[in-house]
């Protein structure tokens, strides 16, 4: 584990690293970031689904001391917290995947690296070689070029593989289209038809050929929860893309209950998907998580002040994490389950940014 990320008196909130990251960054950048697809209510209701959940916090409980580690796949992080694989990382900081690694090997805590981003999975793992590192692939084509691409991961340290399976059509993201904005990794794609064609016949053979641990990225639902399972997938990533594939989905944490009772303790259950506070990181592991993800928040810290940036993110997100265990009189995540949470009303409009009512930006509808 690195220094610190020397940013404490500059940055002394989240929402002053979001609103770095929207001074530093361009227009059409920003969009990308924020959008989502359509009408954008997928991205909404993933706050929405967290802002219904409330505490039932306890008292004379004694917490001077709180442990906020956790074991991921056999290794002990610092915080329950991994890096998320966003494509072009590089818009956002030239360094890309490999700042990323460089921050997360320096905090303690896992990431993903998307196929879709700079680096490639080598440049990115030499970057951090102590990191905790998890592949992650869109297929773009057959049973071979999945093959190379495990060859590659596990030759270069990669200790998971994760394969993304809620992107069989590429969708419509609003603010892309009316900014005129192509990402670069769209221009280059090609072979979308693998991934539309991608069944569990593929997940099957996956797991009968290859003994990496394998994580599906995009499980929404019980069904295809129990399904993976038993195919023997290691890791179930709730995840409906940020919001950016499917509109008019359910938030995230609404879908994981559903999910943590299928999987019954048989695989790692990841979720992502408006994930901002440490509160919520609370309450996605209280209701059966054991990793979270951060997307967007990531790549605030990335444009804001690059591996120093994420570093502070995570910082930031420790500091509310122990705040919030302690208030709720619980010394760890091993304590807090679905009997420390209560449905309560959400007391603010969802939006992708309404869990930092101090930011202050331009309408968040203008995407300016």
């Amino acid at each position: 584990m690195g220094t610190g990320s020397g940013l404490e008196e500059e940055l002394q909130a989240l929402h002053e690293i979001v609103e770095l990251a929207h001074k530093k960054l361009p227009r059409n950048i920003w969009g990308y970031l924020v959008g989502g697809t359509e009408t954008e209510t997928t991205v909404a209701r993933n706050r929405h689904a967290l802002d219904q959940i409330a505490f039932k916090p306890r008292v004379c409980r004694d917490v001077s001391r709180i442990d906020m580690t956790r074991t991921v796949f056999g290794k002990e992080v610092r915080l329950p917290v991994a890096l998320a694989p966003v494509g072009s990382l590089e818009s956002f900081e030239e360094g890309g995947g490999a700042t990323v690694a460089k921050a997360a090997a320096r905090f303690g805590v896992p990431y993903f690296l998307s196929s879709v981003t700079k680096p490639g999975l080598e440049d990115a793992a030499k970057a951090a070689p102590d990191a905790h590192r998890i592949f992650q692939l869109y297929v773009r084509g057959d049973d071979s070029f999945v093959d190379d691409y495990v060859k590659r991961a596990r030759d270069s340290g990669y200790q998971t593989f994760c394969i993304t399976v809620d992107t069989a059509i590429y969708s419509r993201r609003e603010r892309d289209l009316v900014n005129r904005f192509k990402k670069p990794w769209r221009v280059r794609a090609t072979g979308q038809d693998y991934q539309a064609a991608w069944s569990w016949d593929n997940v099957r053979r996956f797991k009968e050929k290859h003994d990496i641990p394998l994580i599906l990225k995009g499980i929404n639902t019980a069904e295809d929860a129990a399904i993976a399972v038993d195919l023997g997938v290691e890791g179930i990533y709730v995840s409906n893309h940020g919001g950016r594939q499917l509109d008019h989905g359910r938030g995230s944490a609404a879908c994981l209950p559903e999910v943590v009772d299928a999987v019954a303790g048989r695989a790692t259950v990841i979720l992502d998907g408006a994930v901002c506070r440490g509160t919520d990181i609370v309450k996605a592991l209280a209701l059966g998580a054991d990793l979270v993800v951060i997307g967007r928040l990531m790549c605030y810290g990335l444009a804001a002040a690059g591996e120093a940036g994420i570093v502070r993110v995570l910082e930031l997100l420790e500091e509310e994490v122990h705040e919030t265990l302690g208030l709720l009189g619980a010394h760890g995540f091993g304590e807090v389950n679905r009997t420390w949470l209560a449905t309560a009303p959400a007391m603010t409009t969802p939006h992708v940014h309404s869990a930092f009512p101090h930011l202050r930006l331009p309408d968040w509808r203008s995407g300016g």
